[in-house]
């Protein structure tokens, strides 16, 4: 027992720094160069947050858009929750993200300027709230992707290298 008085169940474990995983778009991190990372809230409704703590969202094609002085994130899908009345959300619906001004001007002014374009990376719970790490990011090319999957592919075998060789 903790001392708040609840059970420390292994399947709910937070990392050190307090935050819990909730979902990781991988597939943001082998399409994109991530040039800078931003913190940010999300407008959620009720059945939403029930139904991301059942684990039931997917960032895998979903991306976001400065519109003015506000940022969305746009196709990210928040399956419905299971255990719901007559209240039901939209699965991919527009969503808010919460993030000062100085940060969403930094955005809008990046994918003006240069280019670039801004994909959520992962969403995770922080002192329980919701939270969605977003990514300022250039979009690679064929011959950087196939730079990633042989570098990957090389620490592979190096790692199972050094397992044989060490005998574990």
């Amino acid at each position: 027992m903790s001392e708040r008085g609840r059970s420390d169940r292994p399947d709910k474990k937070a990392d050190d720094d307090g935050e819990k995983l909730i979902a990781d778009n991988r597939k943001a991190w082998f399409e994109y160069e991530i040039l800078e990372k931003f913190e940010a809230g999300i407008v959620l409704k009720g059945t939403e947050v029930k139904s991301i703590r059942e684990g039931g969202v997917s960032l895998r094609e979903s991306f976001c858009k400065v519109f003015g002085a506000e940022i969305f994130l746009w196709n990210a899908h928040i399956a419905p929750y299971s255990h719901r009345g007559s209240a039901e959300h939209e699965p991919t619906r527009t969503r808010k993200l919460l993030l000062n001004r100085r940060e969403i001007n930094k955005l809008l002014g990046k994918t003006i300027e240069k280019g670039l374009t801004v994909v959520p990376l992962r969403m995770y719970f922080k002192k329980g709230r919701i939270k969605l790490a977003i990514g300022l990011a250039r979009g690679k090319n064929v011959r950087d992707k196939r730079e990633t999957v042989r570098r990957r592919e090389a620490d592979r075998e190096t790692r199972a290298a050094m397992k044989v060789r060490t005998g574990r």
